[in-house]
């Protein structure tokens, strides 16, 4: 039986928010009844849909129970008591325990009203219960801090929060002992589960397990930086080698050479993330390091990716080119691969036919024929290259040009009427064509085929909710390579400061990049040997950017700060 709101006489915290001008009547009502329906009490209902400031409500609670609002930013994880409260309890009420003296458990709570927390706890744990007000939305963060910091210190794990999720892997039969082992294991299984899911959640990149002579460390690598997570006791470095193995179906029986593989974890029906596996023996037993690989990065499209109008505007007239060779260089981690992929989407229509040569395939793409290359079976970019050429292609990606072989067949792709993609390991546009020829290409190929190329690094974004605003003298500005117009138009500059929603002052990275475009006079420059610092020189005589501009463009645009720019981009 349904009840009417109009029926409804606010009462009590309700009748109080709307006296304080935090809730008009209607509105009132209608959170009431819905929070009553849901269960739920009614500050928690109105911070989760945003119907009200979750700091007003809390004064405003206090004022009606004569009590004070303690700031949880106070209490960190590790000084609350551990394994008093059941997870599903805490989850369940929204309630938090602080501290415990004696008898006595004081219990965090948004709503003062909520008896039922506090009468299901005490029953639970045989201890009184006192209730302490804090803001809801604090609260809530906490709560998911704390149940982390239970987890990770390998306590009394439950596979209940992990509903929904599948791991695609096979066990091998090798061991059979340690396979059997792992399976009676639950919480090795909930533990190396539990890293993978953080790490996905948090934006990490990388997930490296690392053993030690007396320590295990986890570090994810977030923005760039590695920071530790986690570090469980060393006796269990074999038992979570051993279940990262069999989820990427290696032989967990060898531990002495390097093996590759790979982990599908399903979030849903319609998410799913890749690992990429490798491991490695060390003094002290297997380094095993996790590469993350979220299809959904390689679908952001070119405009949120950091290129600056005239870059992109470049990046795209090279794509609509039938043939022809766009190369995008940079260092491990770069975010080279992001790039190709954005471009592959592009490109990607029923119309167009679209091979890969990867080592490996890092993000799986429908409707692109994709190669992971296998030197030990004789399957390298070379021999993969020439199996495309007789597929009858249109686009060709090749995931690295490390020899003279694989550039030659690029080479001569690119000048018979395919567009070729790749990557090489060099630190600007002008190293790039120097590197090629340092491989014996020569020079007249090099100029007649590569039309376009991108240099590029990642750079931390600064957190938008906290980056502080602050003065540097002109004349550093200058040396560190601002412009005198640039300084006369005037800009300001931002630093990070750090806040709970992002790492240090940064959150999320954004690419800084040098592109140039192979013009005559360029092309010239390469059939005549011209060293790169020549060919750099002309690139920026005709203004094209360099990566230290680029980088301090997005100083003054502040997208990063000063310090960032320089920790990328200055030598």
């Amino acid at each position: 039986m349904s009840t009417n709101k109009s029926n409804i006489t606010l009462t009590g915290l309700a009748r109080r928010f709307v006296d304080d001008g935090l809730l008009d009547e209607s509105t009132a009502k209608d959170a009431f009844l819905q929070a009553s329906q849901n269960r739920i009490p009614l500050i928690t209902y109105l911070t989760q849909n945003n119907l009200a400031d979750s700091s007003k409500l809390a004064f405003s609670a206090a004022m009606e129970f004569g009590v004070s609002v303690l700031d949880l930013s106070a209490f960190l994880p590790e000084m609350m008591p551990e394994k008093v409260v059941d997870e599903k309890l805490v989850r369940k009420h929204n309630a938090l325990p602080l501290y415990r003296r004696g008898n006595r458990l004081f219990i965090a709570v948004s709503d003062p009203t909520n008896i039922q927390a506090l009468d299901e706890i005490k029953f639970n744990t045989g201890l009184s219960t006192d209730a302490i007000l804090v803001d809801d939305a604090k609260l809530r963060e906490a709560i998911d801090k704390y149940l982390e910091s239970q987890d990770t210190t390998m306590g009394d794990l439950d596979d209940s929060d992990l509903e929904g999720v599948e791991t695609e892997g096979g066990e091998q039969e090798d061991d059979s002992a340690v396979v059997a082992s792992e399976v009676d294991d639950a919480p090795i299984v909930k533990y190396v589960n539990k890293m993978l899911l953080d790490a996905i959640r948090g934006g990490a990149s990388d997930i490296h397990f690392e053993p030690y002579e007396k320590v295990y460390r986890v570090r994810y690598r977030t923005d760039g930086i590695l920071k530790e997570v986690s570090r469980p006791s060393i006796k269990l470095a074999p038992k979570i080698s051993a279940r990262v193995k069999i989820m990427a179906q290696l032989d967990i029986s060898e531990r002495r050479t390097p093996q590759d593989g790979r982990i599908k974890m399903k979030l849903s029906k319609t998410k799913a993330i890749d690992f990429r596996v490798n491991t490695l023996p060390t003094l002290w037993g297997e380094k095993i390091v996790l590469r993350i690989l979220d299809p959904s990065q390689a679908k952001l499209g070119i405009d949120v990716l950091g290129y600056e109008e005239d870059q992109k505007q470049m990046y795209m007239d090279a794509l609509k080119q039938p043939q022809g060779m766009i190369l995008v260089t940079g260092p491990t981690g770069s975010g080279k691969t992001v790039s190709l992929y954005t471009g592959l989407n592009i490109l990607n229509t029923p119309d167009i036919n679209i091979s890969t040569a990867e080592d490996p395939a890092e993000i799986n793409l429908e409707g692109i024929n994709q190669v992971n290359v296998n030197n030990r079976v004789g399957l390298g970019f070379a021999e993969a290259l020439r199996a495309f050429l007789r597929q009858d292609p249109d686009v060709i990606m090749v995931g690295e040009i490390r020899d003279l072989e694989t550039a030659n067949i690029a080479i001569k792709a690119a000048q018979t009427g395919h567009l070729v993609l790749s990557t090489l390991h060099t630190n600007s546009a002008a190293e790039t064509l120097t590197r090629m020829m340092n491989m014996g290409v020569p020079s007249f190929n090099i100029a007649t085929s590569v039309s376009l190329i991108i240099a590029q690094r990642l750079g931390r974004r600064l957190c938008s909710s906290c980056k502080q605003p602050f003065d540097v003298p002109k004349d550093v500005l200058l040396e560190e390579g601002f412009t005198q117009e640039q300084i006369d138009t005037g800009f300001t500059l931002y630093r990070p400061k750090g806040c709970d929603k992002c790492n240090g002052g940064y959150k999320g990275r954004v690419g800084i990049y040098e592109v140039v475009k192979i013009t005559d006079e360029l092309a010239n420059m390469i059939m005549e040997e011209a060293s790169s610092i020549k060919i750099a020189k002309q690139a920026q005589a005709e203004g094209f950017r360099n990566l230290r501009q680029s980088a301090l463009l997005k100083v003054i645009e502040g997208v990063t700060s000063l310090e960032e720019a320089n920790r990328v981009t200055k030598d």
